[in-house]
C-alpha cells in the first residue's frame, strides 16, 4: 500500500496544509447548500459542467461496490446505492458529509466517510469494483501519491474513472488556486492538470489498461470541453490477488429501481 514517507515534498507540503484545504471545501459546501434536494438527479454523475451532455452512469460498468473520491453533496453514492451497488463516498469537507448524510443516509448501501482521501485509502483493507471522481479528488491531489493507492484498492479489472477541467494550455502539472478574496484570510488548494496523453501514461505506469483519456467536446464547440478519463486495472496488479483472495464476481444485468442508466 502507499506509505506517507514516499509522498513528494508537494504532497508533504498540502498535507501540512490540509485544514486550510478543508475549510476551502466547507465554504463551498456552504455556498451550495441551498441547492439541496431530497431526489436523486436526473443526472446524479454529471461528469461535464454541462446539464444532461456527456456520458452517464454506465461508464462505470456494473459494479458491485463503488467508491467515490470527494463525493460531496452524495448524489452518486446515492444513485448507486439505489441500483443495489455497495456504495461509500468520501469528502474532506465535514459539511458536505453532513449535507449527505441527511439527504442519502436512509439509503440502503450508501455510506458516507468524512476525512482525507489519502489517508482514508491508507487505512483500508477492502477493494470496490469501480473507484470514481467527478470533478474531485483526483484533480486536487498528486497522483503519484493517489493513483498507487487507488491501485491496491481495485479488484481485479476494476474501473477508474475520473472527469475535471481540461488544462490551461502550457500549464501543466500542480497549479495553486486561492479560495478567497485577496484582501481576506488566506484559504487555498492544489490542483494537478494534465494533457490526456499524460494521464494515458501516468495510468499505464500504475498498471492501468484499456485506457481511454480525452476531452469529452462541450455542447457548444466554442466552449470549454471536459477532460474525462476511463481505465482499467490489469488483473496482475491487484491486491486482492498479490494476497491470494478471489475477487468478488461483478452483476450482471441493467439499472435498477429507475434510475436512468444514461444521459
Amino acid at each position: 500500500m502507499g506509505d506517507y514517507r514516499s509522498m513528494s515534498g508537494w504532497a508533504r507540503q498540502a498535507r501540512r496544509l490540509e485544514p486550510m484545504s478543508t475549510a476551502y471545501w466547507d465554504r463551498y459546501a456552504a455556498r451550495t447548500a441551498n441547492a439541496d434536494t431530497d431526489e436523486v438527479p436526473i443526472d446524479p454523475f454529471g461528469w461535464t459542467q454541462y446539464s444532461s451532455h456527456g456520458p452517464g452512469i454506465e461508464v462505470l460498468g456494473d459494479p458491485l461496490s463503488a467508491l467515490e473520491l470527494g463525493c460531496g453533496r452524495g448524489d452518486a453514492v446515492a444513485a448507486l446505492a439505489m441500483r443495489g451497488v455497495d456504495a461509500t463516498g468520501v469528502d474532506t469537507s465535514g459539511t458536505q458529509c453532513v449535507h449527505a448524510r441527511r439527504r442519502w443516509g436512509h439509503v440502503a448501501g450508501a455510506r458516507f466517510e468524512q476525512g482525507d482521501v489519502v489517508e482514508f485509502l491508507a487505512r483500508s483493507d477492502r477493494t470496490w469494483d469501480a473507484i470514481y471522481s467527478v470533478w474531485g479528488a483526483l484533480w486536487f491531489l498528486d497522483p503519484a501519491v493517489l493513483l498507487p493507492l487507488v491501485r491496491d484498492h481495485l479488484t481485479p479489472g476494476g474501473k477508474l474513472v475520473f472527469s475535471h477541467a481540461p488544462p490551461v494550455p502550457g500549464a501543466y502539472g500542480i497549479q495553486g488556486m486561492y479560495g478567497a478574496k485577496f484582501s481576506a484570510e488566506p484559504q487555498w488548494v492544489y490542483r494537478w492538470s494534465y494533457e490526456p496523453e499524460t494521464w494515458t501514461k501516468l495510468l499505464r505506469d500504475n498498471g492501468f489498461e484499456n485506457i481511454h483519456s480525452r476531452v469529452e467536446p462541450a455542447p457548444d464547440p466554442t466552449k470549454l470541453g471536459t477532460l474525462i478519463v476511463e481505465a482499467e486495472l490489469r488483473p496482475d496488479q491487484s491486491r486482492s490477488v498479490a494476497d491470494g483472495r478471489e475477487p468478488p464476481s461483478r452483476r450482471t444485468g441493467g439499472a435498477q429501481r429507475g434510475v436512468p442508466t444514461s444521459r
